[in-house]
Formats: C-alpha cells, structure tokens, sequence
C-alpha cells in the first residue's frame, strides 16, 4: 500500500472513530428530547420508543404550571449574571495586581492561592454556612453570590494571560497620565478578553447548574433556582422522566446560547492559558 493510501485509510478511520465518538456524546441528548416529548404512559413503553409516536408539548406546559418555573428562572439569571460579574471583577483585580503590580510576597500570594484550589469544596461548605449564618445572610441572595469573591481557578487563568502582556504597554499609559486603575480597565482588560470569555462560560455554567449551596442556603420557595425547582420533580415514591426532561432541556438553553455566541473566544482563552506561564 502507498504512503498515499495509508494517509487516506488514517484519514477515514479518524473520522469514522470521531463520529462514534459524536454519537455517543449525542445519544443522551437525544433521549431527553425524545423522552421530554412523550407522554407518561409512553415512556415505559417496551420496546422502547427512540422516536415518540404521538409527540407531544404537554410536559413543558405542565412544568411551566407546576410549580413558578418562570420566577426560577429569573433567580437563575439574577444570581447567576451578579455572580460572574464579581468572579471576573474580583478576580481579574487579583491577577492585575499579581502580574503588574510590584509589592511584596506577591508570588507567595498566588502560590496559597493555587495551593487553595487543592481544597474539596466540600470540606468549606460548613465554615462558609457558619460564616453567612453569623452575617445573617441565610435565605438570601447575597448569600449565594458572596463565594465568588474569591476564586482561585478564575485568578489562575487570568495571571496565565496578564503575564504574557508586555509591560511596554503599561508604561506608555503612563507616559500619557493614566493612573494604575485606568491602566487596569483600559489596557489590560481588553487585551485578555479571550480569557475573560473562558472565564465568563466556565463561571455561568458552574453557577447556573449549582445545585448544593443553593440547597443549604436557600429555603423560601419563592427565592429557588431553576435547579432546586427541577429538584421537585423527583416525587418520593415515583418520578415522571417526561417533566424532568423538559426542565433539564430548558435549564440547557442559556447554556447552550452563551456557547454558541462566545466559543470563538473561549477555545482561544483554553489555548492561551494553557501555553503561557
């Protein structure tokens, strides 16, 4: 066989594995929407229906009536855009003063903060309780969002980009009179926007799929999130599939849009955080 042939029999195996692969990754989705489109005599049905025969929107009518889906929504997005926004803040404050900023025992900072992300999550759930319980915050929305305000994985990516900035360009702002917060919002945050868009999806998506700290701080029905909301649907003796599939596949959608609209700079800040050091 020719090297010419070899390459086009690697080629065509590559993209039969990739598709194998895709299908796999695409099966479950599939089933939810399926499963979400059908009503709840069908789903148990054997042999197993792939594609519903008598499809069906009465699942997401009934979700939207079950309980107030659209107010949990709407705490999703409230807690979950305010969030984001003081994890880039705070965190991109962090790394500007990291990176760019000359004080003492700046590179023993960043190190806890890279040796804090070695912490299970778990193991701060109790002293963040006690802490929010003493503040009186417990049942509500600053509750929640008060953890941003550090995040060692968000100060992480964003020092990997700061650091490849040359300081040439701090130095011509200063020149033209700029002060160091100037040089922080006009200078530095528009050249690490790729990071700031990694940052922006992993950020959003954690917080919009959170599910145990809204759980523990959160008790009053009418502050829930769209996950606690979707909790609900998991009855104690029986759960119906069709209704939790049609909630799952809403809570989905923002994720899904944000992607869409921002993975340009989101695989570029993958790249770059993951070759500068």
């Amino acid at each position: 066989m020719s090297h010419k042939n070899k390459n086009a029999v690697r080629i065509i195996l590559f993209y039969l594995l990739t598709f194998g692969i895709a299908m796999i990754v695409v099966i479950p989705f599939f089933w939810m929407v399926s499963t979400s489109l059908k009503s709840k005599g069908a789903i148990m049905q054997i042999p197993i229906e792939w594609i519903p025969q008598d499809p069906t929107l009465d699942s997401y009518k009934t979700v939207f009536t079950r309980f107030p889906l659209v107010q949990a929504i709407i705490n999703s997005f409230g807690i979950t855009i305010t969030y984001t926004v003081v994890t880039i803040l705070s965190a991109s404050m962090a790394a500007f003063a990291i990176t760019k900023i000359k004080f003492a025992y700046a590179d023993i900072i960043f190190k806890l903060f890279l040796a804090s992300m070695m912490i299970p999550t778990q193991v701060t759930l109790i002293p963040l309780f006690v802490i929010m319980n003493k503040l009186g915050l417990i049942n509500t929305y600053p509750s929640v969002i008060l953890p941003s305000l550090f995040r060692a994985f968000a100060v992480f990516l964003l020092v990997q980009q700061m650091r490849g900035i040359p300081n040439d360009f701090m130095e011509a702002a200063k020149i033209d009179g700029a002060g160091m917060f100037r040089i922080y919002a006009i200078v530095i945050m528009p050249l690490t926007k790729s990071a700031i868009a990694t940052l922006t999806i992993t950020t959003f998506m954690e917080c919009w799929n959170d599910y145990l700290w809204p759980l523990l701080m959160l008790s009053d029905k009418t502050k829930m999130t769209l996950t606690l909301a979707l909790n609900s649907l998991n009855g104690q003796y029986g759960t119906e599939y069709n209704l939790l599939m049609a909630g799952s596949l809403i809570s989905m959608l923002p994720i899904m849009c944000i992607y869409a609209f921002a993975q340009k700079y989101f695989k570029a800040g993958l790249m770059s955080g993951g070759v500068k050091g």
